[in-house]
């Protein structure tokens, strides 16, 4: 009975259409994250990856370049919005990924990242939707653009990527 009540208050306080970024998170004290997929595109020809840098992030101050990506919506898969969002943000047409990692950041515990890798189908990479400019780089060049946390175990995949 305790449970149905909590999902009632739960359902009662938000409607989860509507969660944002700038909800109260002290509300609760775990099992509610803001789910941001990222992709990981590999270009095994050049074998670079592709990054994009973004300004005033509303969620991470810090935030300058990163993975392209976004948040999913609820109708469909994951995967599909994770195309629709790097299309957006890149011009890139993505295959379909697998997941490499998930995590949460120091700098703000309530988002969770889900690292996909894939490769891109087709199209030009240039600046889009909240991204000020695109980049190719080696993957171990990324300590040197992102100024945000790194998870060990992503920079260990990037690795392998040579």
């Amino acid at each position: 009975m305790k449970a149905s009540g909590d999902a009632f208050q739960f359902k009662a306080a938000f409607n989860l259409r509507d969660l944002g970024c700038h909800m109260d998170w002290n509300k609760f004290d775990r099992g509610v994250f803001l789910v941001n997929c990222l992709a990981v595109i590999y270009n095994p020809k050049t074998k670079k990856i592709l990054i994009g840098k973004r300004e005033n992030d509303p969620n991470i101050r810090k935030l300058g370049w990163c993975f392209p990506g976004g948040r999913p919506g609820y109708e469909k898969d994951i995967e599909y919005y994770l195309q629709k969002e790097v299309e957006k943000k890149t011009g890139l047409r993505i295959g379909r990924g697998k997941v490499v990692f998930a995590k949460t950041y120091p700098e703000k515990r309530e988002i969770l990242s889900i690292y996909y890798y894939v490769t891109m189908d087709s199209g030009e990479a240039k600046p889009g939707e909240k991204f000020t400019e695109v980049k190719w780089i080696k993957p171990t060049e990324v300590k040197k653009y992102f100024t945000t946390s790194l998870h060990p175990e992503v920079f260990k995949f990037l690795k392998t990527l040579r």
